[in-house]
């Protein structure tokens, strides 16, 4: 065959390769849609994910299904995503820490290469919370305790990998402490574990948290953030506790297979930004204590860019890995 006309065959295959993909477009979605959960119920993904999904559905016009697949740091769930075809039609929240480290913990490849990002959900304050009736009544009883006392307090978090996880092993790594560190499937798992007194501290999102918090249940001693919770200015960030700051928020999203055309893609972000933009969407979440980040697919993975670079250290000490 010619060059010239191997450049016409080319040429008309990629023609018609792209509008089977628009058509294909044209219809989608054409049925239900599975959002995977990969952490279990009454934790920060999922009250976010309940939250947005029905406002998607309502734009796309077809309904969207909530699956919890909780287990290893969220590994379990990422799976399901990227063995189900890449079509569109199974979708799931998660982090860079999810996507990247916590298969690490879970001895596999980061997940993140092949999964494609949709659209940035929430940033949410991660802080230490206690029983309202725990002896340690701040901040400073907690980290002089945790000094004086190596891995003698338990503290827990949503799992292996996961953002609370790494926010933890900042915290030891820059105060030289120690934690007797517990992993649980998720945040709903462990809250209830601190609320029954089996923990003394618990590593959790303020989503999740905060209804503890405002019942009187918990107490929130310190926050992850730079910045100080609106909501709670009373709770000090690490730099007003005295320790080495850092950002340890929770910023995670909507992925796809990689393999998902673009003009799938779209579509879906489409309906996760009107999610969060539904009035009373945006209003809960905001209450529990989220910033509301839709974005587009490009802006999502800048920001996972920042976050490998906020566990550079971590990976470079060999911190995170199997235990």
């Amino acid at each position: 065959m010619q060059r010239r006309e191997f450049l016409t065959a080319v040429g008309a295959m990629l023609t018609a390769a792209g509008a089977a993909r628009t058509a294909l477009a044209d219809v989608f979605p054409s049925k239900q849609i599975r959002w995977i959960i990969p952490f279990a119920p009454a934790g920060n993904y999922d009250v976010t994910s309940r939250l947005v999904a029905e406002p998607m559905g309502r734009l796309l016009g077809q309904s969207v299904l909530i699956d919890n697949r909780p287990g290893a740091g969220g590994v379990i769930g990422l799976e399901a995503t990227v063995n189900a075809p890449a079509d569109g039609y199974t979708i799931v929240m998660a982090s860079f820490t999810v996507a990247y480290v916590a298969p690490l913990f879970a001895g596999k490849k980061p997940m993140l290469p092949v999964l494609a990002p949709v659209s940035i959900l929430t940033t949410a304050p991660t802080l230490i919370v206690t029983r309202a009736d725990s002896r340690f009544t701040d901040a400073r009883k907690l980290l002089e305790e945790a000094k004086a006392k190596p891995g003698t307090i338990t503290m827990g978090h949503s799992g292996n990998g996961t953002t609370n996880h790494v926010a933890i092993l900042r915290l030891q790594l820059n105060e030289n402490l120690k934690f007797n560190v517990i992993p649980y499937k998720g945040s709903g798992p462990g809250i209830n574990d601190l609320l029954a007194g089996n923990i003394d501290c618990f590593a959790d999102q303020l989503t999740s948290s905060m209804p503890h918090i405002q019942a009187g249940k918990l107490r929130p001693l310190v926050n992850f953030g730079l910045n100080s919770i609106p909501d709670l200015p009373k709770v000090p960030t690490l730099k007003e506790a005295g320790c080495t700051p850092f950002e340890g928020g929770t910023t995670a999203g909507v992925f796809v297979r990689a393999e998902t055309p673009r003009p799938l893609i779209d579509p879906l972000n489409e309906g996760v930004v009107a999610g969060l933009k539904d009035d009373n969407t945006a209003k809960r979440l905001r209450e529990l204590g989220a910033i509301v980040r839709p974005s587009t697919p490009e802006q999502f993975t800048q920001a996972l860019r920042a976050d490998e670079a906020n566990v550079a250290e971590l990976l470079q000490k060999n911190l995170l890995r199997p235990e």
